[in-house]
């Protein structure tokens, strides 16, 4: 069934791909910082707590992708408030804006897998607990601020998608294409890795197969990262045996960027998704990273 959907976020690395995923069944109206271009945005201000022209009142479903880099640059006073504020606020004023009205019926929020914190070696879905550290927090906040909408409600606690163009993939190709790349630490923590497409897929078989509360978006075969970046060395031809020094991503980044996003460990696996009959295109890595490389 075809819907009206409202999305928040809409112009960075995920929101551009499922805009281009449920455009082809959806009409989509983008929620927009700036003076609308078109009648298919709509500006909002999550701050004053408003959305111009109709608001939500003709929209049936609203994602909301809003938030500051997590691992753009180091973690000042500033940019820690800035990263929960921009995530909390913008959720709850839309959830807010959902109560208030009759029409929408469904709130897909992104969180993401920081949720859990650093769990080791334990596989673990969406019953486990919210972990401790700033960015478990953050995630935990995040997830609350949805609370007010009184509609189904997802949480969408996001792993690593996979594409050349963007993410965590992204930033790191260009250093392995120049033979820089190698394992983080001692390689054995664990990522939960995602296919772009099976992203954007999975969002949308949120929207109509009523799932709700948190949902697990990573494939079921999670890796370390000696493994990811063994098998990414094997795909782009490049030698990867090398260590990546901490040391100068401590000094750049600061020790608890490092530690909570780029070291923190996380066998997750999608138990909400495959309880409600997703298929996965991409089960194992050496296929993931292949549709990433070629999309």
């Amino acid at each position: 069934m075809s819907m009206r959907i409202a999305i928040s976020g809409s112009s960075g690395f995920l929101g551009t791909a499922l805009m281009e995923r449920l455009s082809a069944d959806h009409e989509i109206i983008r929620l927009v910082r700036r003076p609308a271009e078109s009648p298919l945005e709509r500006r909002w201000d999550p701050e004053a707590g408003f959305i111009e022209s109709l608001g939500l009142t003709d929209i049936d479903t609203v994602i909301n992708l809003s938030g500051a880099g997590i691992a753009d640059r180091r973690w000042t006073e500033t940019r820690r408030r800035a990263l929960l504020t921009s995530r909390v606020r913008a959720t709850r004023t839309l959830a807010r804006l959902i109560a208030a009205e009759d029409r929408p019926s469904l709130f897909v929020s992104a969180s993401a897998v920081g949720f859990y914190g650093s769990t080791g070696d334990r596989v673990i879905d969406e019953s486990a607990p919210a972990g401790t550290g700033f960015l478990a927090d953050v995630c935990r906040q995040w997830e609350e601020a949805t609370g007010e909408a009184g509609v189904r409600t997802v949480t969408l606690r996001t792993g690593l998608p996979l594409d050349r163009s963007g993410g965590f993939l992204g930033r790191q190709l260009p250093l392995f294409r120049l033979g820089l790349g190698g394992p983080m630490g001692d390689g054995r923590h664990w990522l939960p890795w995602i296919a772009l497409e099976d992203w954007v897929n999975a969002v949308a078989h949120v929207l109509t197969e009523g799932l709700s509360g948190p949902v697990n978006l990573s494939a079921p075969s999670p890796v370390t990262n000696a493994e990811f970046t063994e098998e990414l060395g094997r795909q782009i031809g490049r030698p990867v045996k090398v260590p990546v020094p901490m040391l100068p991503l401590r000094a750049l980044f600061g020790g608890q960027l490092v530690d909570e996003a780029l070291l923190a460990s996380n066998r997750m696996v999608p138990a909400a998704l495959l309880e409600s009959g997703f298929e996965f295109a991409h089960w194992t890595l050496p296929s993931g990273l292949s549709a990433a490389l070629e999309r």
